[in-house]
């Protein structure tokens, strides 16, 4: 009976369904790698390529000025899978962000610390082209079409930052007690509390338009085909402006549309979010958040228990 072949890595090439190369990095504790551009295959280029060309019409309706403003700084190609060294050629200059390639799943405080850094964990994985619609992990098409042209903007990239040095301020607040359920206790509150805030800002926020009508800036959105115009036009929407204790009290869930968004008036204004965040970590208001989703595992809670942070 003849053997059966296998696939090579020149045919699979770096699917988030299989990718030989990002396996073995897992394997082998790798987080932090490099791009292996040689090993994306046709298929990964021409995935890129549908999602990049059926996008850009929704963009030019629905995405915010400074997104746009963005997109056309990176000098992204609709062609093929973008070269992360050239990415960051043309977005450290404007703000002193990178997008640093990643092997998978980044522990919660180790990404916040990234942002404290200016370095934005990128996925060089692409989704499969039989999956293009949905895919509930982040893909490279999420990451650099979605976040990294929000990057190239002032504000925004100071509001990341802000964001997290939240992380490390966490950290320190509750380094000392000595209890390790209370510590932990603490902790999960607090991480919640970030994630949720991230989840309606910095992934499906919404923000007013020059015209002071509402546009996307939330990367899952700018990096959905269906949802960046389900959530400015679907009825099913429910539409807020932010209001702090309750984004950061509110659950979600990452399997369907969201039912909920909130709006910000600026990236000022998100700044100001963000900065308020802290404040009220320090004050004590995260330390007993609503529960529900997301649940908080036990890996990024250790990320934080043993973050080596210096005061």
């Amino acid at each position: 009976m003849p053997e059966l072949a296998v696939p090579s890595e020149s045919t699979t090439g770096l699917t988030t369904t299989r990718a030989p190369f990002i396996e073995d990095a897992q394997r082998s504790g790798k987080l932090f790698i490099t791009q292996p551009y040689e090993l994306y295959s046709e298929a990964n280029h021409a995935a890129w390529n549908t999602l990049y060309k059926r996008m850009l019409p929704r963009w030019k309706i629905y995405a915010n000025e400074h997104f746009l403003e963005g997109i056309s700084s990176l000098c992204l190609s609709p062609e093929a899978v973008p070269r992360l060294s050239d990415v960051n050629r043309f977005l450290a200059p404007l703000t002193g962000f990178e997008a640093k390639p990643v092997s998978g799943y980044v522990p919660a405080f180790v990404f916040f610390d990234c942002l404290r850094a200016r370095k934005f964990p990128t996925t060089i994985t692409i989704r499969d082209g039989s999956r293009l619609d949905y895919l509930p992990e982040p893909d490279l098409f999420h990451d650099v079409a979605g976040h990294v042209p929000m990057h190239t903007d002032t504000a925004f990239a100071e509001a990341l930052v802000k964001f997290g040095e939240c992380a490390r301020t966490a950290v320190q607040l509750t380094s000392g007690i000595q209890d390790e359920h209370l510590r932990a206790q603490r902790l999960t509150s607090i991480i919640k509390a970030m994630a949720r805030f991230f989840w309606f800002t910095i992934e499906f926020g919404l923000m007013r338009g020059r015209g002071r009508d509402l546009k996307v800036y939330g990367s899952g959105l700018l990096s959905s085909f269906g949802e960046i115009e389900h959530a400015i036009e679907s009825p099913q929407v429910q539409r807020f402006p932010i209001q702090l204790e309750w984004a950061i009290n509110q659950g979600f869930e990452i399997h369907h549309y969201q039912p909920l968004l909130f709006i910000v008036d600026s990236f000022d204004h998100l700044f100001n979010l963000v900065d308020r965040l802290e404040r009220w970590m320090r004050e004590g208001k995260l330390n007993n958040v609503a529960p529900g989703e997301p649940e908080v595992n036990e890996a990024d809670l250790l990320s934080f228990i043993h973050a080596d942070v210096v005061d």
